[in-house]
């Protein structure tokens, strides 16, 4: 019953859209509708999603143990913003979905729907008429595939990245290491040069699923270095030295110690599975600044598609003003 209202509360915020969107409404053009005319030195996004680190053994650790690169080398070039939140459903795709379309959908956790709403790759070739090499989704999970699509009118099945998801690559196969995603996604990068990508970290969520905390704790740390890594590439390569950004988040977080399962699963409403992270770095952006003001997940591709210079007229979200020098 409880999802059945979820979801007619969804069908209802969809027909409303529709009917603002039939009328001249832009929720992104009404916030700012010179956007489009910004003029930015960033080039290329790469946004990296670590999947399901608690917040309290991540950023939130006062030691920041388990994120040395991220605290020592990343943050004194970037912005933090340490009230980062995914206000939805936090299940893997779910959060995945919220920061692509830059909305919260009611969506299964399998890989056996497709998102509503387009999302940015989709707007992103459109606008810039790109070949499908030039954005992509890259995934440990393979059922992350359903990310480079959506059931939109007039959208489904168009201006879709190139995909390399999961064991078979192609969204099927089952998980693989991120030590394999990592590899995939230095290829990519290398050969391809995408001007927008998203890569997806299994770890820490798989070794939290597994109730294995020492895995957890080390998947935090391999991810971190993961980070370290792919921002060197970027700083060393003369296509995307100095015109690329670099945005790392979470999905979701974990449960709370105290709540059923604590570190193992995630999915409700308590903060320490809505409480998530979030870095930047790129030419437009502050440096060794950390923000306390609330910003959510859906934000993100309203700020991706600001820096870009493209529009997204189906995302709820919000521009990070802030971010920018």
């Amino acid at each position: 019953m409880k999802i059945l209202i979820k979801r007619i509360g969804f069908l209802i915020s969809v027909i409303v859209f529709l009917s603002m969107t039939m009328m001249g409404c832009d929720r992104n053009n009404n916030e700012n509708p010179e956007s489009i005319y910004n003029d930015f030195i960033t080039e290329n996004v790469i946004i990296v999603v670590i999947d399901g680190p608690r917040f309290s053994e991540s950023w939130g650790d006062s030691t920041y143990a388990n994120i040395p690169r991220t605290k020592n080398d990343l943050s004194p070039i970037g912005v933090i913003n340490a009230s980062f939140y995914n206000n939805g459903v936090t299940y893997t795709n779910n959060g995945h979905s919220a920061l692509t379309t830059g909305n919260y959908q009611e969506i299964d956790n399998t890989g056996l729907e497709t998102p509503y709403f387009p999302s940015l790759f989709q707007y992103w070739r459109h606008a810039k008429s790109a070949s499908k090499n030039k954005s992509w989704v890259i995934t440990s999970k393979d059922k992350l595939h359903v990310l480079s699509n959506c059931i939109y009118p007039g959208w489904n099945g168009k201006h879709s990245p190139a995909i390399n998801c999961g064991i078979g690559e192609d969204g099927s196969g089952g998980y693989r290491h991120d030590s394999i995603t990592y590899n995939r996604t230095m290829d990519i990068l290398s050969s391809h040069h995408p001007n927008l990508t998203l890569i997806n970290f299994r770890e820490p969520d798989y070794s939290g699923h597994k109730n294995d905390w020492a895995g957890y704790i080390q998947g935090i740390k391999d991810t971190d270095e993961y980070i370290y890594k792919i921002w060197s590439f970027i700083e060393n390569d003369p296509i995307y030295s100095g015109k690329t950004t670099l945005i790392v988040t979470n999905d979701h977080g974990r449960h709370l110690d105290g709540v059923e399962n604590g570190f193992i699963s995630h999915g409700c409403d308590c903060l320490g599975c809505k409480k998530i992270n979030f870095l930047a770095i790129g030419p437009d952006f502050k440096e060794n600044v950390v923000f306390d003001n609330p910003r959510e997940i859906t934000d993100i591709s309203a700020t991706v598609a600001h820096l870009l210079n493209f529009q997204m007229p189906t995302s709820n979200g919000s521009i990070m003003h802030e971010l920018f020098k």
